[in-house]
């Protein structure tokens, strides 16, 4: 238990990184595009020249490289912990990508985000000292080929919507893209060949297609909400979609359990997790500000007056 928390808690510190670093490489792209073009689509989103062009910024290479070690220790975090714990770990990210936002964006966090943040950090303590040992992950073949279909609808529609709505599909694609790690998750949890180790019956589990298509998929829409939305709102939706899901399915089909007893603890926990990162979206999207003035910082490193994200006092 003690070595999946200090994964989980590994894993969180790496997306948080990464997902400030990318959201610096994300915002100067769409900023230098919008600029050349006067806009970033007919509906205000991004263009794929800009996601393009985001993915070859210094910053979002490093954040990606950060995302890729994260996913590792991810894995193995879902691989020793149940899934309602591991993945709400992972997602205490929001905290570090709060703090982080603050110099690197320019952020100016209100007493209401900080509050959030302190509900969700308390959540997982909660969490903690309830969980009880994870399941097996066995599962019959044809929920492997579920979660294949589930996640490339959820990757493949939820892209054509996001590019269909524009600039205002910041936080669905937020949540897209939480459902797609959430998938990758279970994945991880169920795929076949890893214990003990079959590079046959790895190769051939749809779950690995899965994780893959999740993963991908996950990843471009993460890029999107970084582009045109707040970064801690996108971050926050995130983590209600790699949650919520992913946990009540480890309970309900993956054998995961609390400690004896402690079963409202646990509820109370994971309630207040959810509820502390959706605070964050609410009061973290400042109304008005698009992917042109969110704080991007300029090539100096530097965020302009102009552009720094007001004190907004609830």
């Amino acid at each position: 238990m003690l070595i999946g928390l200090l994964t989980a808690i590994a894993a969180s510190i790496c997306y948080g990184t990464g997902s400030v670093l990318q959201a610096v490489g994300s915002r100067k792209s769409a900023r230098r595009e919008a600029a050349a073009a006067g806009r970033l689509t007919d509906r205000g989103g991004p263009s794929l020249s800009s996601t393009a062009k985001a993915a070859t910024t210094w910053e979002f290479v490093v954040g990606t490289i950060l995302d890729f070690i994260g996913f590792g220790l991810g894995a193995l975090a879902a691989r020793l912990l149940p899934l309602f714990l591991s993945q709400t770990v992972i997602s205490a990210n929001l905290v570090v990508t709060a703090v982080l936002s603050v110099r690197l964006l320019g952020i100016r966090l209100t007493r209401a985000e900080w509050t959030s943040i302190g509900v969700v950090c308390s959540a997982l303590v909660l969490l903690a000292s309830a969980a009880g040992p994870e399941g097996s992950g066995h599962t019959p073949v044809a929920t492997h080929w579920w979660l294949l279909a589930i996640s490339v609808l959820l990757m493949v529609g939820g892209t054509a919507v996001v590019r269909l709505l524009g600039g205002r599909a910041a936080i669905l694609a937020g949540l897209l893209s939480g459902l797609g790690f959430g998938a990758l998750g279970v994945g991880v949890r169920i795929l076949n060949g890893i214990d003990p180790f079959d590079l046959g019956a790895l190769l051939t589990d749809p779950a690995l297609c899965a994780i893959l298509v999740a993963g991908i998929g996950g990843m471009y829409l993460h890029t999107v909400a970084l582009q045109i939305g707040s970064v801690n709102g996108a971050t926050a939706a995130l983590v209600v979609g790699e949650t919520v899901l992913p946990g009540m399915i480890g309970v309900w089909w993956l054998g995961d359990a609390s400690r004896p007893g402690f079963a409202w603890l646990a509820v109370l926990g994971f309630a207040l997790a959810v509820a502390g990162a959706v605070a964050v979206a609410w009061f973290g999207a400042p109304e008005g500000h698009g992917a042109e003035d969110t704080g991007v910082p300029d090539e100096h490193g530097s965020v302009p007056e102009d552009r720094r994200d007001p004190v907004r006092v609830p």
